[in-house]
């Protein structure tokens, strides 16, 4: 970075425009992403620069910026060339929840507010672990999360571990360590033969059709097809790795796993 803090940042995911927003530090951000939503002024204030796995280089370089914020992988040939142009990027790779605690605390250092970051990241542990600590009436149901339907593909880590802070118990933990989507596909059997008391689905920013569930082939007979508990989240507030998932998708879960036994 030429300058510390980073006074142009551009933010290529939402959970970091989200952030530096909880952080009053807003100012900073020059260009957004295409899929930035939270807070809902940020859709009339930044200008629009990315989609996911897409950039307008040119763009981006028009707005002089001192850094631009990245996530994983998928975004690496946006990385690469933003590299090769000569801007400071730092990219984020966080997949459960400690990790987008760790997260804020990091862009709050990075952008000289290292102890309101710290702050706000222990607010949101705290909640987590008041919301995990509320008494629940046995059994935890079981809870499969679609987060793409076709292939299907089950939750990311950090969705399991909300799922298990909601009370829930998720129907096919051993995938959650998977970080690529290709690793937690799922065949419709095994979801069968894990029987959920309820789905959750979020079809990564695709409308989610309930009675498309209900029609697979052998599905009739799981408990959350017969029990009518199929239960759309909509995407921004839990495949965004940061405050969002946290917060709102947390509540979204639990008022899926817990509304209808209150």
């Amino acid at each position: 970075m030429r300058d510390f803090p980073p006074r142009r940042i551009v933010c290529l995911t939402d959970e970091t425009v989200e952030t530096l927003y909880l952080l009053g530090e807003q100012d900073r951000i020059v260009g957004v992403s295409g899929y930035a939503m939270r807070p809902p002024q940020v859709r009339r204030e930044k200008p629009r620069v990315s989609a996911f796995i897409s950039a307008d280089l040119p763009n981006i370089l028009a707005l002089d910026p001192d850094l631009v914020l990245a996530f994983s992988d998928l975004q690496a040939d946006i990385v690469a060339d933003l590299v090769r142009a000569g801007v400071a990027v730092h990219v984020f790779n966080q997949r459960d929840v400690a990790g987008i605690l760790a997260m804020i605390r990091t862009l709050g250092a990075m952008v000289g507010v290292a102890e309101r970051a710290g702050q706000l990241a222990q607010g949101l542990a705290q909640r987590l672990a008041a919301i995990a600590a509320t008494p629940r009436p046995a059994p935890r149901p079981k809870v499969y999360f679609e987060e793409w339907d076709d292939p299907l593909i089950s939750g990311i880590g950090w969705v399991s571990e909300l799922i298990e802070i909601a009370g829930g118990e998720d129907a096919l933990p051993h995938l959650r360590v998977h970080k690529a989507a290709r690793d937690r596909i799922v065949t419709p059997d095994a979801v069968r033969e894990a029987m959920p008391d309820v789905i959750l689905a979020s079809w990564c920013g695709k409308k989610v059709v309930p009675d498309r569930i209900r029609k697979r082939e052998g599905w009739s007979d799981i408990p959350a097809v017969r029990d009518d508990r199929i239960v759309e989240i909509k995407s921004p507030i839990i495949l965004q790795p940061g405050p969002a998932a946290l917060t709102d998708g947390l509540d979204a879960i639990v008022r899926a796993l817990w509304a209808a036994r209150a």
